[in-house]
């Protein structure tokens, strides 16, 4: 799979696999996510991501938790991605976080597109993310690359999305 994208904006990324070594660099992006991007993207009130969780975004040796980092031309990283399949390699649940310099270059959907296309190559019949209904951004730019959204039956601030892969996608 080529690592090098290029979004519709012309905006040129490398996308690689997340190292232990990557923790102080990880640390130091999310002092550059807004407060309401930490709470998407841990759907909870984080002020600050601790170190057990900077952790487990670099130090995965679970075959089925995929890290991932997107880093601009010069190195600046500007985005992060997880994507956890269950324990059937069935369904993968993927989360996505940008730098909110980084926003609006299209970098959210070409690293969604570069991680739907690793779920399918790992053999994954869908992909989908748990989001807050207020993370409207998101939800919109998903429902444009095929995703369906549909309310959690739990948590009515909650929305599920969902795409299929593989021949089956629509998108």
């Amino acid at each position: 799979m080529d690592n090098i994208l290029t979004t519709h904006t012309g905006f040129r990324f490398e996308v690689r696999r997340a190292r232990p070594e990557d923790e102080p660099t990880l640390a130091e992006f999310f002092t550059h996510v807004t407060p309401d991007d930490l709470r998407f993207r841990f759907l909870g009130a984080v002020k600050e991501v601790s170190h057990d969780r900077l952790a487990a975004m670099t130090r995965s040796d679970d075959a089925h938790i995929h890290n991932f980092l997107a880093l601009s031309t010069d190195g600046m990283l500007i985005a992060v991605a997880t994507l956890a399949s269950d324990r059937a390699d069935r369904n993968g649940e993927v989360a996505i976080c940008i730098r909110q310099d980084r926003k609006h270059l299209g970098v959210g959907w070409e690293l969604l597109t570069y991680i739907a296309k690793y779920a399918e190559e790992l053999g994954l019949k869908a992909i989908e993310s748990i989001e807050s209904r207020e993370n409207r951004a998101a939800i919109e730019v998903e429902r444009d690359m095929g995703f369906t959204v549909t309310t959690d039956p739990d948590d009515a601030t909650l929305v599920l999305v969902r795409r299929e892969l593989g021949a089956r996608s629509a998108a």
